[in-house]
């Protein structure tokens, strides 16, 4: 996860953040994602959306996709990029501003958009509109992220109830969609440092027709 807009304090506040010894959000790749692992198959073209420090689209390609990823603080694609040669895998890292990627129609088998909840309403509805071009035909949305729960948990996430995400706001949001997953859970979880505790949690599996 990462920030999103072009703020010169919010981009100096993330990259102070992913300059800390080790991984922000740690190596291991997010559990709900590495748990859809049966539905990626090698050659899948992948993007994976504020990528933060590399775990995810690390994992993506160690499954055998062909993995796009941005993320707008360069010390966490710095980051990203060793992760990435650690591992052995070739992942093509861009940076940029949340709200200035180009969503290419058609472009993706595959996205993973893992807690990206630092935007408003606004620009919320102009990301999943975007993520919804940018799938091709059949391809894939795996989305993840916190309910107005989270919160109270303190354990992770954004501060604003309107940030957050609901069964009925996805439902709407991804209505062009086929849903194929909805789950609304609570679960301890231990991502890095950041992203650590029992956490009120969203996730999303779902299908563009064609």
């Amino acid at each position: 996860m990462a920030t999103y807009t072009s703020d010169p304090a919010q981009l100096e506040r993330w990259n102070t953040r992913f300059s800390a010894e080790g991984y922000l959000f740690g190596t291991e790749p997010n559990a709900f994602l590495a748990s859809q692992r049966a539905r990626l198959k090698p050659g899948m073209r992948a993007l994976s959306i504020a990528d933060g420090d590399g775990r995810n689209s690390v994992f993506l390609a160690r499954q055998g996709l062909e993995v796009t990823a941005f993320d707008f603080s360069p010390v966490a694609i710095e980051k990203a990029k060793r992760l990435a040669a650690q591992a052995g895998v070739r992942v093509d890292y861009r940076q940029s501003d949340m709200m200035a990627w180009e969503w290419e129609p058609s472009r993706y088998d595959v996205i993973a958009a893992i807690f990206f909840q630092f935007l408003d309403p606004r620009q919320r509805a102009k990301v999943f509109a975007g993520l919804e071009t940018s799938l091709a035909p059949g391809g894939l949305l795996l989305l993840q992220g916190y309910r107005p729960e989270q919160i109270a948990n303190g354990t992770g996430g954004p501060k604003e109830d309107e940030n957050m995400y609901t069964e009925p706001l996805l439902r709407e949001s991804f209505a062009n969609l086929e849903i194929l997953h909805l789950a609304s859970h609570d679960d301890v979880i231990e991502e890095g440092t950041a992203h650590r505790g029992m956490s009120a949690l969203i996730d999303l599996v779902a299908r563009k027709p064609g």
